[in-house]
């Protein structure tokens, strides 16, 4: 019989952060076994409690609120409360989400030197804009996401699912485990980590655009907007999500609709270009698919090896054969069912989930033992969080890359490993053409998520690569990887070697669907994440068809490995023994998915796509201003705001009567709104009236271009964007880490992507002992190199 594992041990922490991103970090340490006290103020408590998309609440918590806070205990009061504070004393983490002022964080700090605080608000807990109004769907303006979504011609589109906040919380989740290895190798915590929902977004839902854009010559050009082609299409009974990210795909595609002809065609090959034609080659896309049903085309497509799914919709995604057969969803004690903890350690299933607690319900209990506090305060002389950690990284394209960055940002040496046969597949999404010299150097995403790693070349389908990386292997308390599951298999290159060759490592594995189940060995990446758990159903606009949210579920899946990285290498060292990692990329989707799981098998509700409105907002919409392709996202949360909006925009007496006087009565009448809206804002410049009804405590923001999220002065304040110096394309900015840590102001990566194969000499011999001879030879023959094979 399986035995569960708590992979932290007595891991204290005390959060009083309300809402979607606090919880979900927070219940990402609970799953990984700390120990939560949620701190709530007020006679109801944490607001979530009483939330439901259909804003029906009732005198129960609602499922949500259960969702993210099962097996957490509650405490009532605030900051400065005693029995608080006892509790804060035996704690090794704090968590808020603005509910402590600045001078609170800094009292505790100094009560309590050795405890270490997260911080996770909008804009950071410093800077010109860190008392800024804001909401998740502001940010995603301000963060470049809402530019890069739709068709041109129609407004700018959300990502659906508040899907910013749940980044935002994952994005801490890490940062909280970064911090508690950091403190286990100080010997001591203390550490204030300021952790910037929009930093985070602009991470996760920007693609790189800033550096994409410095890298064609044109900074500061307006991204066009654009909708993937094929993406999300009509079948018989539904809809079916492919995704062609490679040529070869593509071109299986066009074989796949009988459709061989158009391999000649450059104006539909070419992706730049399938836009112009886009409408003409939907036609034809649906010639064939509205032929026949999903299954039909899900089953002829695996089989060609086309990334594909049915679309997962409330009714829909916890039938899904291969989530049933692996067991991903699972019954909360409140009635619902949920997604596991996406992440297994040694093939166990976790435990089963625990309820959440009502409000107030450890009233009562008895507060930790109080921790030792350190002598001195933290500072630039300690250590980084995670320094003498190594990291060899086999990961490619963004969501493995993604984790490891993060790993490297925190401290590890992380050693990225590539072939010249076969390099990262993101260094041919170049905005370099194959007739310049190192073109494959110039992809946006390849050095947006790659910085501050080594780099290293080993052919692995030959032998003397394999054992190269084994001796590497010897020195590693990291093995990551992302390949499809048979690959490493077919290299030999199996847990039971790994373990036999260093059995301290931690072997993390990311298949797209798992190591187990119908789907194991199909191929997937970002958009088939979003397709297949829901996400692309809750986005696009209420008259069109679901939509792809363009890439963020790709750094969803990075950070949730490095959650089960942190956790299963404190888990391993506590033990003295190494484990295996298994981190399906579809289940870290799954979980930043579960509101429209959970709020279906609760209430029935059936969320959907609802264009740029949302459940908590009402007007909230984004509306074209005077000048050229100027649009302002405006998200009316309360009455006062609306009484602001209206008097600002001079909006008729018809919309100030009883009507509109209530969010639900807004809401009923959000295409008046909208109109009207609409209409006043076309003659008003966008930056005047941001400025106005932010001033007014309105959540108002520009829709910002991917390329200029670095191009403001909150995040400039904060030292986000980090200059690198490359050797091959020169200098640019990478957005860096969105976590700015007290004890050290130092950028987080200070060297760039490494080029192909530029560490080669100095990691093989330091690490695996090759000498200069040897060296000469596995270059002659291929095993290593510094230029891609066959171009």
């Amino acid at each position: 019989m399986q035995q569960s594992h708590s992979l932290l041990q007595d891991f204290r922490v005390v959060d009083f952060s309300t809402g979607i991103a606090g919880g979900y970090c927070t219940k990402m340490l609970v799953d990984a076994g700390a120990d939560i006290v949620k701190v709530e103020a007020g006679p109801d408590g944490d607001p979530l409690r009483r939330w439901r998309l259909d804003g029906n609440a009732g005198p129960d918590d609602g499922a949500l609120f259960r969702y993210l806070a099962a097996g957490k205990r509650s405490l009532r009061g605030g900051p400065a409360d005693s029995h608080v504070l006892d509790f804060v004393a035996g704690a090794d983490l704090v968590v808020e989400s603005g509910e402590l002022s600045v001078a609170q964080i800094e009292s505790i700090r100094s009560q309590y030197p050795g405890l270490d605080i997260l911080s996770i608000t909008p804009f950071g807990r410093s800077g010109p804009w860190a008392d800024r109004p804001a909401t998740e769907f502001t940010l995603q303006a301000l963060a470049g996401s809402l530019a890069i979504r739709g068709p041109e011609g129609r407004e700018p589109l959300q990502a659906g699912g508040r899907l910013g906040e749940w980044i935002a919380g994952s994005f801490a989740a890490a940062t909280a485990l970064g911090l508690r290895l950091g403190a286990a190798g100080r010997g001591r915590g203390g550490e204030w980590a300021d952790l910037s929902m929009l930093e985070s977004m602009g991470v996760a839902m920007a693609l790189y655009h800033p550096v994409s854009a410095v890298l064609t010559g044109a900074p500061g050009r307006r991204t066009p907007r654009t909708v993937e082609i094929p993406s999300v299409e009509r079948c018989l009974d539904g809809y079916v999500g492919f995704c062609t990210i490679t040529a070869q795909m593509f071109q299986d595609f066009l074989i796949m609709i009988d459709r061989a002809e158009l391999l000649a065609d450059d104006s539909i090959v070419d992706v730049r270009r399938r836009q112009e034609r886009y409408a003409e080659f939907q036609s034809m896309i649906e010639s064939w698919t509205m032929t026949m049903p999903v299954e039909a085309i899900d089953e002829i497509a695996g089989a060609m090896r086309i990334p594909v799914s049915p679309l997962g919709t409330p009714e829909t995604v916890t039938q899904n054969a291969h989530f049933v057969e692996r067991g991903v969803f699972v019954d909360n004690p409140a009635g619902f069912v949920q997604p596991r903890r996406p992440y297994l350690v040694e093939g166990v299933s976790p435990d089963a989930v625990r309820p959440a607690p009502t409000l107030g319900e450890h009233d009562d209990a008895r507060p930790w033992e109080p921790r030792v506090q350190p002598s001195r305060p933290l500072d630039e002389t300690d250590a980084a969080l995670l320094a003498g950690v190594r990291v060899l990284d086999l990961t490619a394209f963004w969501a493995g890359p993604a984790a490891t960055q993060l790993l490297a940002g925190l401290g590890a040496e992380v050693i990225k490993v590539e072939s010249v046969q076969r390099p990262d597949g993101m260094r041919f999404t170049s905005t370099r053409t194959p007739a310049e010299p190192s073109w494959w150097e110039a992809g946006g995403v390849y050095q947006g998520a790659n910085a501050g790693k080594l780099g290293v070349t080993l052919d692995l389908s030959r032998p003397e690569g394999v054992d190269v990386l084994l001796e590497m292997i010897r020195h590693a308390d990291v093995v990551i990887e992302n390949f499809s599951p048979r690959v490493l298999d077919n290299f030999g290159l199996t847990w039971e070697r790994i373990h036999e060759v260093n059995p301290a490592a931690v072997f993390v594995r990311m298949p797209a669907f798992g190591l187990s189940g119908p789907w194991r060995d199909r191929t997937g990446f970002a958009q088939t994440m979003e397709q297949a758990t829901g996400l692309s159903w809750t986005t696009g606009y209420r008259d069109g068809s679901p939509m792809v949210l363009k890439g963020p579920c790709d750094p969803v899946a990075g950070l949730h490995a490095v959650v089960a990285t942190l956790s299963a290498l404190e888990f391993a060292r506590a033990r003295g023994r190494g484990c295996f990692v298994e981190v399906p990329m579809v289940e870290s989707a799954l979980n930043v998915a579960a509101e429209m799981a959970v709020e279906y098998s609760a209430y029935g509700n059936a969320p959907t796509r609802d264009g740029n409105r949302g459940p908590a907002a009402a007007p909230q919409g984004v509306y074209r201003c005077a000048g050229d392709d100027d649009w302002l996202a405006i998200a009316v949360t309360d009455d006062d705001q609306w009484t602001a909006l209206a008097a600002i925009l001079g909006l008729p007496d018809v919309v100030l009567d009883e009507t509109f006087a209530t969010a639900s009565g807004r809401r009923h009448c959000h295409d008046r709104l909208d109109e009207l809206v609409t209409e006043f804002c076309a003659v008003r410049e966008v930056d005047e009236l941001e400025r106005a009804l932010l001033v007014q405590g309105v959540p108002a923001a520009r829709v910002v271009d991917p390329s200029r999220i670095l191009d403001n002065p909150q995040v400039r304040a904060r030292g986000f964007a980090e200059k690198l110096d490359h050797p091959v394309l020169g200098a640019f900015e990478i957005p860096g880490l969105p976590v700015v840590f007290a004890s050290n102001a130092a950028p987080a990566f200070t060297t760039p992507a490494p080029t192909l194969g530029q560490h080669n000499a100095q990691v093989l011999a330091r690490l695996a002992g090759v000498d200069p001879e040897r060296l000469a030879q596995l270059t002659v023959d291929n095993v290593i190199g510094e230029r891609p094979l066959h171009l």
